[in-house]
């Protein structure tokens, strides 16, 4: 009864699993996002479709890749947001997420055509300014202000078990790649590392730029040896293709160092842990994972 009543209502309706790939969803979904009934695909391949027909949400950039790594960055981090949606067919959303801890979602949108021209506009600023306030201007990931959001949010719940994890990545002589190449060559360094590891970590773990060639990963859930295995897969598919842009061929390596999750933590301690494994995973010789003790 609940399905049916769900399938006639005109608020959209969605479920998302832990790989973020559409499990159920009612009609009016189903009719806004262009998907088939019954069919299960990947939030992102939904977007990258109707970008690609010129239907579904409104997304106002050329390249859809580099719009979903800035999409991907905030998606099902949080327990629960709210935003607004444009369609192409004239329909404004608001749109509600809300995220279990292993991982699954709930995506309701209501339609919000008709509200008043001025709180509209007002609306789309205030979402403008917060997208641009947590977002790092060039690689188009998280910044360091939505990472320690999202730290401080995680440090906030009860810890789990396994524990969660964090990680300090920092870009391997990232100077030595500037003096050769320049820093619009390294700055495309930068871009391509993001959107690599972006495209190789859980859709629930956070990902963002620190600062310089600096970057956190959050694992929520996952202890420091599970954590440790997933960073090894991602650091050798790192190490073992080139940038290729400008003319020039970059091959990079990175050094991590990872925490596991404390009860007494808070996130000064949690990030200083990190940091001082990164230091050491940096005079052991780069190239590598040094997991705190």
């Amino acid at each position: 009864m609940l399905a049916r009543l769900l399938d006639g209502s005109t608020t959209l309706v969605a479920v998302f699993d832990e790989h973020d790939i559409l499990r159920r969803s009612n009609r009016a979904y189903r009719e806004a996002y262009h998907v088939d009934d019954g069919e299960e695909i990947l939030w992102a391949d939904i977007m990258r479709r109707n970008h690609a027909h010129g239907r579904g949400a409104i997304i106002d950039a050329n390249d859809i890749e580099a719009w979903l790594v800035t999409a991907l960055s905030r998606r099902g981090k949080l327990a629960s947001r709210a935003f607004e949606v444009d369609l192409v067919d004239g329909r404004w959303l608001w749109m509600c997420e809300t995220v279990l801890e292993n991982g699954w979602s709930l995506a309701i949108a209501s339609d919000v055509t008709n509200l008043k021209a001025g709180e509209r506009e007002l609306r789309q600023l205030t979402d403008k300014a917060i997208r641009e306030a947590q977002t790092d201007s060039l690689t188009g990931i998280s910044n360091r202000r939505y990472m320690m959001l999202v730290l401080d949010r995680l440090l906030a719940s009860p810890a789990g078990n396994p524990p969660d994890s964090i990680c300090l990545i920092d870009i391997d002589h990232f100077k030595s790649i500037n003096d050769r190449h320049g820093h619009e060559v390294g700055d495309e360094v930068l871009v391509d590392f993001s959107r690599r590891m972006r495209n190789a970590v859980r859709p629930s773990d956070t990902f963002g730029r620190i600062g310089g060639e600096e970057f956190m990963l959050v694992f929520p859930g996952l202890g420091h040896a599970e954590a440790e295995r997933v960073l090894a897969r991602i650091l050798g598919e790192i190490r073992s293709r080139a940038y290729v842009g400008r003319g020039v061929e970059v091959f990079y390596t990175v050094s991590a160092g990872l925490v596991e999750r404390r009860r007494s933590d808070d996130a000064r301690s949690i990030y200083g842990r990190a940091d001082q494994a990164l230091y050491d995973a940096k005079q052991g010789g780069r190239d590598r994972i040094q997991v705190a003790a």
